[in-house]
């Protein structure tokens, strides 16, 4: 029993001291812990400490550059509006320099103003003066005098007056008649000269018949490619030692003639060197338009026209109306409007002017929708013309009211060059505006390159774009312009529409 309490004692004993020890062990353990958990904590805030160090030393250097670059340009600025202050007070002083200077000049001007107006006193005092003692001689006022000098002539030379009267009315009426009968004589004359009607074909001279056969190459090949670009039929079979050239268009023919003539003389006749000479020969006739617009103007003395207006005023050379070369009537309207101008007392520079340049929309006519007249105004208007030389050509087929003399002077002169025996062949121009017809209606189609009336309007050649119309296509065109042409046209026989769709390709060897 005793030995049971002591091992109960012991056991209580172990247990509490084993309690005690636990408590310690834990408290030891729980005091590590902690030390560990301040240390990291001392460490974390030293590292706070010195980022923060680094990040305001960052800020510092930043905010110390910012500030300096800031200064450098207010500096800037400051010098520069200090420059510009220094201009400015520099144009002022100019300013008031030439202000004292023209107040000086002012008060100069007035000074003179007040001399003449004291001499021009002076001299009205001794004119006055003067006429006064005139008076105090002759007993007379300066009305008297003259009333008595007038009565004097009257009584002493009245039939001398009388008959110099009569005999200026009698020359002036004998010089107007005479002058009447001149230009009447004149015109007679003009209207007594006939004008031949423009030829539609025009023939290159050959030396022998082989050169023919240069011009039509192999199966064609070179005739074709020459009317092709000049749009001008080719005849070598109808005269011998000559090739004919057919066209309405005198442009084109003349064209077709300048190539032809110098392909011939060349020897090489190929299609390249064909479409080369083409264009020289366009360059060529472009030069001979110029100059014609330039001798016209010449002839006429209407000057100071637009280089360009000139250019246009000389392709009414190949312009014809009803058979009627266009400028050489529209330089004959000039002369006429002149002399009815001198005799009318009007303005002479605008009706001859306004003569010359009555026509001048014909040269577009076919280019530019509207009448010739109004297709005229618009070229005129464009090139700066006086509006009196306007409303002078406007009126030539009353389509406009007269506002001028001068628009009744071109309308006169108009009727006379135009009405006068031989001038003017209305079939020739009918037949002219039904070829001209015939390749308008075929242009007309999207996709068309070109197109010529030939073989005197029996056949229209249409050269289309290969990529814009194909084989199926060609045929539907031609269709629809033979359609057409027989709905708006009105012609003898049959008409041929032959649509010409080709592929040419060029490469370089270099």
């Amino acid at each position: 029993m005793i030995a049971l309490k002591i091992a109960f004692l012991i056991g209580l004993t172990g247990g509490v001291v084993g309690v005690i020890l636990g408590y310690v062990l834990r408290v030891l353990i729980s005091l590590a812990q902690k030390g560990s958990i301040e240390q990291n904590i001392k460490s974390m805030l030293t590292d706070a400490r010195e980022e923060s160090k680094r990040i305001t030393l960052e800020a510092e250097q930043q905010a110390a550059q910012l500030l300096k670059t800031t200064r450098e340009d207010t500096k800037d600025k400051e010098d520069g509006i200090k420059r510009n202050e220094e201009r400015l007070i520099k144009k002022e002083e100019n300013l008031d320099r030439k202000q004292n200077e023209i107040e000086k000049e002012v008060e100069r001007l007035k000074m003179k103003v007040v001399e003449i107006k004291n001499l021009k006193e002076k001299v009205d005092g001794m004119h006055a003066e003067k006429m006064r003692e005139l008076e105090r001689v002759s007993n007379l006022s300066i009305s008297e005098a003259k009333q008595e000098l007038i009565t004097y002539i009257e009584q002493t030379s009245a039939d001398d007056l009388s008959n110099r009267l009569f005999k200026l009315e009698r020359v002036g009426e004998d010089a107007l008649d005479k002058r009447a009968n001149d230009i009447l004589a004149i015109v007679i004359q003009r209207l007594a000269s006939s004008v031949s009607s423009e030829m539609f074909t025009s023939y290159v001279q050959i030396e022998n018949e082989e050169v023919k056969g240069k011009v039509i190459g192999k199966e064609g090949r070179n005739i074709k490619a020459f009317e092709r670009e000049t749009g001008v039929e080719v005849i070598v079979d109808d005269n011998p030692g000559s090739i004919t050239l057919s066209s309405y268009d005198p442009i084109r023919r003349q064209i077709a003639k300048i190539a032809l003539e110098s392909l011939i003389k060349d020897g090489r006749i190929q299609p390249a060197k064909i479409e080369k000479e083409v264009e020289l020969a366009k360059e060529t006739i472009s030069k001979i338009i110029k100059e014609e617009g330039e001798k016209a103007a010449y002839e006429t003395g209407v000057l100071n026209l637009d280089p360009r207006l000139i250019s246009i005023l000389g392709r009414l050379h190949y312009r014809t109306s009803y058979g009627h070369n266009v400028l050489q009537h529209s330089i004959e309207m000039a002369h006429i409007a002149r002399m009815l101008a001198e005799e009318l007392g009007a303005n002479i520079k605008i009706a001859v002017a306004g003569a010359l340049l009555h026509d001048i929309g014909k040269a577009l006519d076919h280019e530019v929708e509207g009448t010739h007249v109004e297709i005229g105004r618009k070229v005129l208007q464009k090139f700066g013309v006086h509006e009196d030389v306007i409303k002078a050509m406007q009126a030539h087929h009353e389509e406009y009211p007269y506002e001028t003399i001068e628009s009744i002077i071109v309308q006169t002169a108009d009727a006379i060059s135009g009405g006068r025996p031989g001038a003017r062949k209305d079939s020739i121009e009918n037949y002219l505006k039904r070829l001209s017809d015939l390749e308008n209606i075929a242009t007309g189609y999207p996709g068309v390159e070109k197109a010529y009336a030939l073989a005197a309007g029996r056949e229209i050649r249409v050269f289309v774009t290969p990529g814009a119309v194909n084989d199926l296509e060609a045929h539907t065109l031609a269709r629809s312009i033979a359609i057409k042409i027989e709905a708006e046209l009105r012609y003898p026989g049959e008409i041929k529409i032959l649509v010409i769709r080709e592929t040419k390709v060029i490469e370089y060897a270099r």
